[in-house]
């Protein structure tokens, strides 16, 4: 495959193609991509020599998804791994990444945030390394931001010794891998992902409902560790994500500078307008509290899991309602890697309108990673384009059909009939 910048010029031709910003289809759908980027959208002038023209026939042209909750380390093609965590060494779990990545891309996935590893790599950033070999076309994936270890507390919903249950000494991590206690530590394992090329830092700072360690949503930073996070990752220029659950624990985020909270899953209104007030996003994870199996898990989780989904449907939809930006993540693999299109058909279910949905993919999620060069189609973006049959617009399940990929002006996937 040759590099994008030697592809001759692609004139991309559909039945329709969605202005994101507008809200409408535009009848019919044309692209011309030249190199890597959209150079020019609708009926084109005169055609550039050697334009490949490309009918994709009766479908919708989409900006590349963007998927802003996914771990590409963990998970097979459904929701687990043949392997059990004591089985899988850093090299495993990066070939088993690579082809998590493969398959997020294919389902249209072209953007996403890989938002923490924790697991022992010696302090290697294993999704660093993951983006590197994408960005340099050695093996095919989305656009990786990389956040390398998540950073949690001893004993944090994020520290697997606690996660699986493990006796002392199973497993520990160190601080680089981010287990880290007080101010000084956690400004230490912030510097350390940043230094070796995260993007944004995940930090974990309550409980969560599949926790072995008290009840679901208990903060588990202290305040003053949390503004330290965001000190530290703000004075680099890069945002901080939260696993939040408890409506205290993401009002202390909030207030300590959080910019993104994943799950939310027990926000109160005032902490929600709060977030409205500060311009904080929310990323609800929202269908992993129908779709996620439990049934094998501890009697005790089963209980909150129980407990806690009915009321997080209720506050995601509480959270859209009030106004919160709310940016797409599924929190793959508690749903399966690429399966994005039930986490926008769970948005419309809690009260947005398929545009909504599709902006939480795209416009939102880029606004979220700082990213203006995508989210849209327009001339002199990213082309990153999606095609889906039928109207995204009244069905947003059809984003779950994706016959044709492109990222960056390089077809990752064409099922079209070839003319």
């Amino acid at each position: 495959m040759r590099p994008p910048g030697e592809q001759p010029p692609v004139l991309l031709r559909a039945a329709r193609l969605l202005d994101i910003d507008k809200g409408e289809l535009v009848e019919p759908g044309r692209l011309l991509v030249t190199g890597e980027h959209i150079t020019e959208v609708g009926p084109p002038g005169r055609l550039p020599e050697a334009t490949v023209v490309r009918d994709l026939g009766d479908v919708t042209l989409l900006p590349g998804l963007m998927d802003m909750e996914v771990n590409l380390f963990l998970g097979g093609p459904d929701h687990r791994s043949p392997l059990i965590p004591v089985q899988e060494d850093p090299a495993v779990r990066t070939l088993r990444a690579a082809a998590n990545a493969r398959r997020t891309l294919r389902r249209g996935y072209t953007t996403v945030r890989n938002l923490g590893l924790f697991v022992q790599t010696g302090g290697v950033l294993l999704d660093v390394a993951l983006k590197k070999a994408i960005d340099l076309g050695w093996i095919e994936g989305p656009r990786v931001v990389p956040a390398g270890h998540a950073i949690a507390p001893t004993g944090g919903h994020l520290d697997p010794t606690m996660f699986q249950a493990f006796a002392p000494g199973v497993l520990p991590l160190t601080v680089q891998e981010g287990i880290a206690d007080g101010v000084a530590q956690v400004r230490k394992a912030v510097r350390h992902q940043l230094k070796y090329g995260a993007r944004v830092i995940k930090v974990c700072a309550s409980n969560g409902v599949m926790s072995h360690t008290g009840p679901a949503g208990a903060q588990q930073y202290s305040d003053e560790e949390l503004r330290a996070a965001v000190d530290e990752a703000h004075r680099a220029g890069v945002k901080v994500a939260a696993h939040c659950m408890g409506d205290s624990a993401i009002r202390a985020a909030v207030e300590a500078g959080i910019d993104c909270i994943e799950h939310g899953f027990l926000a109160s209104d005032a902490t929600l307008d709060l977030m409205v007030e500060r311009g904080t996003f929310l990323v609800a994870t929202t269908y992993l509290t129908e779709g996620m199996k439990t049934e094998h898990a501890d009697p005790v989780l089963r209980a909150k899991a129980a407990d806690v989904f009915p009321r997080a449907r209720e506050s995601t939809a509480r959270a859209i309602r009030r106004g919160v930006k709310v940016a797409l993540g599924t929190d793959a693999p508690a749903v399966p890697h690429g399966r994005g299109a039930l986490e926008l058909c769970a948005l419309v279910d809690r009260g947005m309108r398929p545009l909504q949905a599709l902006r939480a993919a795209t416009t939102v999620a880029a606004d979220l990673i700082d990213a203006d060069d995508r989210g849209r189609l327009e001339p002199g973006l990213l082309a990153d384009v999606v095609a889906v049959p039928g109207d995204p617009l009244t069905d947003v399940s059809v984003t779950g059909r994706v016959t044709f990929v492109m990222k960056g002006g390089q077809v990752y996937r064409d099922d079209t009939p070839q003319s």
